[in-house]
């Protein structure tokens, strides 16, 4: 099993930005000093509300210093967002910075904002994403690439920086509705799956996954990866009382951009805590996080964790606690896991 940080670049508007960052070496130093494999982080723009966040691609490449040998990973690019140029030039640069030990991961996005700041239209999402992302593929292995699109026109180019990875590297795909699950059996190398989506839905959804790899005969990823929101103190009464304020606003926050709303099976946010987390988040002591993760291994054959422990608002001090337990107690009874995904 693999264990990694997924780093929360989100801050309420009244943080100083410099001190928060700062903050984040912290954390980071900590998970490459005691083992951890990956270190990812995600992307918004026009952050709604009391948020505000720094942009995931210079900020991966600045904690590429911190990072030691970790595997650096986008969890996620919105790849419709971008010009598919820029994607493959940045992309192929982080693989050179993170020397070929790099995760692109890359999904649709959904709050219209970010889509309507982009141009781009309803009805051309996923057409996007999908074209871009096999135009991207296409700039690293082809020799010369045309393409006459949306957003983007190439006569004949060729594209001389290229991943250190070959062809290029691993193409990790969030996914939440069942479309989009499918989506990622066809086009990428695996499911990143969600930390939103209550462990039955996943059931329900791996499932689907699984029928779509050997509909079109892929065999199963070589990594499995789940983001998933935990927390470690002494007990579960300390860990709900300490991290659950910050957990709760942060999906307070999902509920008011509409990340609900593109989930399946009745999704909610704005339920209270002790209904919002059933099957959801892992909050406990170390004994109580491992029960909880067990089933995702175990089941559905998962092999890479990607832990988020740290919310807006979290005091350093708060999550580093969590950190440390994580790292002193959980992560050597994880590392012993032997896990591979399966395709039944």
């Amino acid at each position: 099993m693999k264990v990694g940080i997924f780093i929360t670049n989100q801050h309420r508007l009244a943080t100083d930005m410099v001190g928060a960052l700062e903050e984040q070496f912290v954390m980071v130093r900590h998970a490459r000093d005691r083992g951890w494999d990956t270190l990812m982080t995600g992307q918004h723009y026009l952050n709604e509300g009391d948020n505000k966040q720094l942009q995931c691609v210079p900020l991966l490449a600045r904690l590429a210093a911190e990072a030691g040998e970790m595997t650096l990973g986008l969890g996620i690019l919105l790849l419709n967002l971008h010009n598919p140029v820029y994607t493959a030039e940045t992309i192929a640069s982080l693989d050179v910075i993170a020397r070929g030990n790099f995760i692109f991961g890359v999904g649709l996005g959904y709050r219209d904002i970010e889509f309507d700041a982009f141009g781009v239209p309803k009805g051309q999402r996923v057409k996007l994403l999908e074209e871009y992302l096999t135009l991207v593929q296409r700039l690293w292995t082809e020799d010369r690439v045309s393409y006459d699109g949306p957003g983007c026109r190439l006569d004949n180019v060729h594209m001389n920086i290229r991943p250190v990875q070959k062809p290029y590297p691993p193409i990790w795909m969030a996914a939440n509705n069942d479309p989009a699950v499918r989506r990622a059996a066809r086009l990428s190398d695996a499911w990143m799956i969600n930390p939103h989506a209550t462990i039955d839905t996943i059931r329900r959804q791996m499932a689907i996954y699984r029928a779509e790899l050997k509909a079109i005969g892929k065999g199963a990823p070589r990594e499995l990866p789940v983001a998933k929101e935990v927390y470690c103190a002494k007990d579960r009464a300390t860990a709900l009382e300490t991290a659950g304020p910050y957990l709760l606003a942060k999906y307070r926050d999902y509920a008011k951009w509409g990340q609900d709303k593109v989930m399946p099976d009745n999704t909610d946010f704005s339920r209270p805590l002790d209904e919002l987390m059933e099957g959801r988040f892992i909050l406990g002591s170390p004994e109580d996080c491992y029960a909880g993760l067990k089933p995702y291994w175990e089941e559905f054959g998962v092999n890479h964790l990607l832990i988020r422990t740290h919310w807006v608002g979290m005091p350093l001090a708060t999550a580093l606690a969590s950190m440390r337990l994580i790292s002193d107690e959980l992560l050597p009874e994880l590392q012993k896991v032997k896990a591979a995904p399966r395709l039944a």
